[in-house]
C-alpha cells in the first residue's frame, strides 16, 4: 500500500507524464463550488458508514467470493484496500512502488472510463477489475469496485513474461510466493463476471436513490426555520411557488433565508425544490397509466422544457428512459 504522501505526489505527476490527466483536478470543482464539493463529500460518507452498503458488502463477498469497495472519485488509495478479500498477488504487490504506480494508472483509467456505466479493464499483470457509478444527477459520487480475478486461465508464459518485467523494474520479489499467489488468483467466466456486475449496477441505483432520499429529508438538528420550509415546500410543491414566498412563510428575509438554508442543507433552495418534484414525479410514475407530461405539471413544473432539463440533471437521465428502464428500487 502506499503510505506517504510524498509517494502520492510522485505517483501524481508519473500519471502527467503519461500522458493521462490527473482526475482529482478534472474533477474539481470551479471557484464557487465548495458546497458542491463538500456536499459530494457528505454524500460518500454517508454511504461509505451506512447499514445498507455494510450489509451488501458482507452479503456480496459471502455469495461471489469477491471484494467489494465503495471507492471516492479521484482517490489515490490502493484498490479495494478495505476489503477483506482481496487478492493476496495484489496485496503483495501494494508494497512496491513501481507497480503501485501501475495500479493507482489503471484506477485512474477505469474512473475515468466509468463515469457513465460501468468500466472494466485489465492491470498489468492481467487481472480484471471493475467499477460501477454511483451518481447523484451528473455528478459521481462514488464507485463500487471489485475484480482481482482473471477471466481466463492464466498461463505459465504469461507469469514468466510478467516476472521479467518486474525484474526490469528492479523489484525484488519472492518468485515461488508470487507464482504461488498467481495461480490461486480466482478465474471467473465471462458471463458469469458480467452478471456479477449487473447485480452491482442495480445495487449503484439504489444507492443513488438513498444519495437523493438524504438531500431532501430533514437534518437532526436541523433548525426550526429550516423544518417549517422543507414542511411548507411539501405541501406547496405542486404550485408554483419561489424563494420569497418560502421566505416570507417562515418570517425572514429572502437573503437570510437562502443563506441559512443552503448552510442547513447543503444545497440551494432552487436545487432543493428541484429535487423534491422529481421524486414526487417518480412516485406519479408508479402509476403506469400517468402519461410523463401529466406527472411533471402534477408535481409543479410549468413547462415540459423546464421538466426534461431539470429532471436529467437531477436523475442523470431523459424521463422516458427513466421509465422505461427496469428499476427494483425506484
Amino acid at each position: 500500500m502506499c503510505r506517504s504522501r510524498a509517494y502520492f505526489i510522485m505517483t501524481r505527476q508519473k500519471i502527467r507524464e503519461s500522458g493521462w490527466p490527473v482526475l482529482s483536478e478534472i474533477a474539481a470543482p470551479a471557484s464557487g463550488d465548495g458546497a458542491t464539493a463538500r456536499t459530494d463529500r457528505s454524500m460518500f460518507e454517508h454511504l461509505r458508514t451506512s447499514k445498507i452498503y455494510r450489509d451488501y458488502q458482507r452479503a456480496f463477498e459471502a455469495t461471489t467470493g469477491l471484494p467489494l469497495s465503495l471507492r471516492k472519485p479521484g482517490s489515490f488509495q490502493s484498490p479495494l484496500h478495505d476489503s477483506k478479500l482481496i487478492n493476496s498477488f495484489c496485496a503483495g504487490m501494494a508494497g512496491q512502488n513501481q507497480t503501485c504506480a501501475a495500479c493507482l494508472r489503471l484506477q485512474h483509467r477505469i474512473e475515468l472510463e466509468g463515469s457513465i456505466r460501468p468500466s472494466t479493464l485489465d492491470c498489468f499483470a492481467g487481472l480484471t477489475e471493475s467499477m460501477v457509478p454511483v451518481r447523484m444527477g451528473e455528478r459521481v459520487i462514488a464507485y463500487l469496485q471489485t475484480g482481482q480475478v482473471f477471466l481466463r486461465r492464466p498461463s505459465v508464459a504469461r507469469f514468466e513474461h510478467l516476472h521479467r518485467q518486474m525484474a526490469g523494474w528492479g523489484l525484488e520479489v519472492d518468485a515461488m510466493a508470487l507464482k504461488d499467489a498467481y495461480f490461486k488468483t480466482r478465474v471467473i467466466g465471462r458471463r458469469q463476471y458480467e452478471s456479477i456486475l449487473r447485480l452491482l449496477v442495480i445495487f449503484a441505483q439504489h444507492l443513488s436513490c438513498l444519495i437523493r432520499q438524504f438531500l431532501v429529508r430533514p437534518a437532526g438538528a436541523e433548525l426550526p426555520s429550516v423544518a417549517r420550509a422543507r414542511i411548507f415546500i411539501s405541501e406547496h410543491q405542486g404550485e408554483m411557488i419561489g424563494l420569497s414566498q418560502v421566505a416570507r412563510a417562515v418570517n425572514m428575509s429572502v437573503y437570510y433565508f437562502c443563506r441559512i438554508f443552503k448552510q442547513s442543507t447543503g444545497i440551494s433552495f432552487t436545487d432543493y425544490l428541484a429535487r423534491v418534484r422529481v421524486e414526487s414525479v417518480k412516485q406519479i410514475l408508479l402509476d403506469p397509466h400517468k402519461r410523463v407530461s401529466e406527472a411533471a405539471f402534477e408535481a409543479g413544473f410549468q413547462s415540459l422544457s423546464q421538466f426534461n432539463r431539470v429532471f436529467r440533471r437531477v436523475a442523470g437521465e431523459a424521463p422516458g428512459d427513466y421509465r422505461r428502464a427496469p428499476s427494483f428500487f425506484s
